[in-house]
């Protein structure tokens, strides 16, 4: 049925009535023109009556202003769009140093709480530094925020003024419980590239982290996310503001895989299954004696728990298992050498949050020795040294002062040592050893001024640890070599 007709043919009566009007005023009384009014407006609400059955029988919904539930959802959609940033999550999402290998937690959690209502969310972070540096032996800087060897730090001190990293980030909320993340990394200082930092090999942009992350924790404690991603095995994180913990350089992971998660009432349980060879960081398990990736025989497990113990009180204890560690290579060696054995590594750790106070400490060891923690010459002075199982460990706290922020504090200060064992007692590879004395003041939830003291005992570097590649068959660790930074820094992302 066509309504128009009869709104047309109204409107038309209407319009000739006023125009007609004075002409016909004079030849009817006032009886006749109220009930002519009363016709009209009879017709009027017949046609009123037909339009809104037309439009019901047309699935047209009309909405009560004052309902609500529908309130709400209309201002959602308003605040929502197909591209924006959330400057809280893209710090979050992009810092090194907290919630290391917990970025897909964070994200289903961003999601639950409104943060990512946009279809795309860019995030970005640059950190910049001035540092100075000073050791005891020439060459041979064991600060391992900057590849220590001698193409990047010559003489016994160094000093710089930097880019240390810069990100770019996308996350897609493809469907209620689909999410992907793509993340560009430059990292000059601590790039795998050869040569200086200006090298064209060390200002390169790689994807970091790529993935789909499965999970909607408004329907279901379960989760799931295939690509590149950090391995879940430990904690890796820091209460430093920038200097990450030996730990962290020991043992946090990167690599390809599949993994699936449970969280619930402060329950956290993952299980990821990694693909084999030497990966990207700490994971190696060998394919049929190679380091081609080309079997899932890798995996790392992980269980946390956290309590709320008082108000603005949690304590949070977990443990981790990895089938493959990437300490099981002969002597000598190399990143990314294949391994004859994988040998699995365990970690432990804890965090204490008290008001402005939070404690932090993690201890994780392989379960067999580093067969390339030892020199298999009997005629090399260094052989007396045994084989011996990979340790590091950490335990630090911070304090908050000033303003509250949210979850944190504007300004804090922080106290961390943590130790990396290689080696047998005495050996030139034994330890390194770091402590960290750091400042931090947040101008805002995404901008972080920082200074760190920091003071590192021992020298060495994965690659060579135990020797090999000097002809006399010495090695350049030093465990007596010392190291002491002066660094200033900034931290900013949308």
């Amino acid at each position: 049925m066509n309504y128009k007709l009869p709104v047309i043919s109204a409107l038309s009566l209407t319009f000739s009535c006023i125009i007609n009007f004075p002409a016909w005023s004079q030849e009817l009384d006032a009886a006749d023109i109220l009930a002519r009014i009363e016709r009209l407006e009879a017709e009027n609400l017949r046609l009123k009556t037909v339009i809104d059955t037309l439009k019901d029988e047309a699935g047209i919904h009309r909405i009560a202003p004052s309902d609500p539930t529908v309130a709400t959802e209309m201002v959602s959609v308003q605040q929502s769009g197909y591209v924006g940033i959330s400057t809280n999550y893209g710090y979050e999402i992009l810092d090194h140093a907290e919630k290391v290998n917990q970025k897909r937690i964070l994200q289903l959690k961003a999601r639950q709480n409104g943060q990512l209502n946009n279809v795309l969310t860019l995030s970005g972070q640059t950190t910049v530094l001035a540092n100075y540096q000073r050791s005891n032996r020439d060459d041979k800087f064991g600060y391992l925020m900057r590849h220590p060897t001698f193409n990047n730090q010559i003489g016994d001190t160094s000093s710089e003024a930097v880019v240390h990293s810069a990100s770019l980030a996308t996350t897609a909320t493809l469907s209620d419980s689909l999410t992907a993340y793509v993340e560009f990394l430059y990292n000059p200082e601590q790039s795998f590239g050869s040569g200086t930092i200006t090298s064209l090999a060390r200002n390169q942009v790689q994807v970091r982290k790529a993935y789909l992350l499965w999970g909607d924790l408004n329907k279901s404690p379960i989760y799931a996310a295939i690509g590149k991603m950090d391995t879940p095995f430990g904690l890796n994180d820091t209460v430093s503001p920038f200097t990450n913990s030996t730990v962290w350089h020991s043992f946090a992971g990167l690599a390809y895989g599949a993994e699936v998660g449970y969280l619930e009432n402060g329950l956290s349980l993952r299980a990821m299954a990694i693909q084999g060879g030497s990966q990207f960081r700490a994971a190696n398990t060998p394919v049929d004696g190679t380091n081609v990736p080309s079997r899932l025989n890798n995996f790392a497990l992980d269980a946390n728990y956290t309590k709320d113990i008082g108000p603005r009180n949690t304590v949070m204890v977990g443990a981790s298992y990895l089938h493959g560690s990437p300490y099981c290579q002969d002597y000598p060696v190399f990143h990314f050498n294949p391994c004859e054995e994988n040998n699995p590594a365990w970690s432990a750790y804890g965090t204490l949050h008290s008001g402005p106070l939070t404690l932090l400490a993690e201890y994780a060891q392989t379960t067999e020795v580093w067969p390339g923690s030892s020199v298999p010459d009997p005629s090399n002075p260094l052989s007396e040294f045994a084989a011996q199982k990979t340790q590091s460990f950490v335990f630090g706290g911070r304090f908050g002062f000033g303003t509250k922020m949210e979850d944190t504090y504007r300004s804090s200060l922080s106290l961390e040592f943590s130790s990396f064992i290689a080696g047998d007692s005495g050996a030139p590879w034994e330890n390194q050893d770091q402590w960290v004395l750091g400042y931090s003041k947040f101008l805002a939830p995404n901008i972080n001024l920082f200074s760190e003291l920091i003071h590192v005992e021992g020298y060495a570097p994965l690659n060579f640890v135990s020797g090999g590649n000097f002809p006399d068959g010495s090695t350049w660790s030093d465990r007596d070599a010392q190291t002491d930074v002066i660094l200033v820094g900034a931290q900013a992302a949308f």
